[in-house]
């Protein structure tokens, strides 16, 4: 998918409201922007390579688009709210259960924020660039800088 439709999704996110009771939780939405085929069927390194790689030019696509609009992304740690004992709120479970780290851009002057992941639940499964939107709340005392 070309950059600007991806942008353009985010975009659609940005101007969603948030129902109090929505599928990705409260105050966020998340998306799967771009996935690779399955690889259930064929896990050969040049097949999985060729995923990554479409995958990842996209993510750096979008990273350069975000960081010329917003500044510099902050990196937030996953991990924490994987091995937390106490529930962790959306969209950080769903998105800590495909990666371990997400780079989040705080928007200036505006209540939210756009974050992007990238990762495969199971080997099996599909790699998949997603995109979160929420309000900054929802970081509250789990964030961490990189």
């Amino acid at each position: 998918m070309p950059t600007h439709d991806l942008e353009a999704a985010v975009d659609g996110l940005l101007a969603l409201p948030f129902p109090p009771d929505g599928p990705d939780g409260p105050d966020c939405h998340v998306r799967v922007l771009q996935a690779s085929q399955d690889f259930w069927e064929d896990r050969s390194e040049e097949i999985v390579e060729a995923a990554e790689e479409e995958i990842d030019a996209a993510f750096q696509a979008l990273i350069t688009a975000f960081t010329a609009r917003w500044g510099r992304p902050e990196t937030i740690d996953l991990d924490p709210y994987l091995w937390s004992e106490a529930p962790a709120p959306e969209p950080m479970s769903t998105l800590a259960q495909l990666s371990g780290e997400m780079l989040l851009w705080r928007r200036p002057g505006a209540d939210r924020w756009v974050a992007l992941t990238v990762g495969q639940a199971d080997p099996e499964f599909p790699i998949e660039l997603r995109a979160a939107v929420g309000t900054a709340s929802i970081l509250t005392g789990h964030d961490s800088n990189g």
